[in-house]
C-alpha cells in the first residue's frame, strides 16, 4: 500500500500536501480502495471556506457514498474541475491527478494534530 511520507493524515483516511500555506487535498490509497469504483464527486461549486474536521462534500462509488472531511480549517482556492468528467482519477492516482480540492490554511498549528505516514500506517493496522 503506497503511503507517501511527504503527506499528513486523517483518520479518515483523507490526505493533505502541504506548499507553503496552501493544502492540496484528497483521499489515500486505502480510502479508494476500500470505495470501490468512484462515480461522482459531490463538491459544492460555492464553497467558499471548510473548517477542521467537518464534512465539505461527499464521493459517490459503485458500492457506497461517503463523506469528504477537511483535514484543516481554511479558504477553499481550487476544485479539481477534471473529477467532473473523470472521478475515477481518484481511483487511478489518488496522491496525484486524484486530487480533490485546495485550501489556503487559516492556522498551520492544526496541522500537528494530523497523522504522519507511520502514524496512518499504524492505524491501518489495527
Amino acid at each position: 500500500m503506497n503511503i507517501p511520507a511527504n503527506l499528513k493524515y486523517t483518520k479518515d483516511h483523507e490526505w493533505i500536501k502541504i506548499e507553503g500555506n496552501i493544502g492540496t487535498i484528497g483521499i489515500t490509497e486505502f480510502a479508494q480502495g476500500e470505495l470501490g469504483d468512484i462515480v461522482y464527486i459531490d463538491i459544492n461549486p460555492d464553497v467558499a471556506e471548510m473548517t477542521m474536521g467537518e464534512t465539505f462534500g461527499t464521493i459517490e462509488a459503485v458500492k457506497t457514498v461517503s463523506d469528504l472531511y477537511a483535514p484543516v480549517t481554511g479558504k477553499v482556492i481550487e476544485l479539481n474541475k477534471k473529477l467532473n468528467d473523470e472521478p475515477q482519477q481518484v481511483n487511478s492516482d489518488p496522491y496525484g491527478e486524484g486530487w480533490i480540492i485546495k485550501v489556503e490554511i487559516a492556522d498551520a498549528s492544526q496541522l500537528t494534530e494530523l497523522l504522519d505516514a507511520a502514524a496512518y500506517e499504524a492505524q491501518l493496522a489495527q
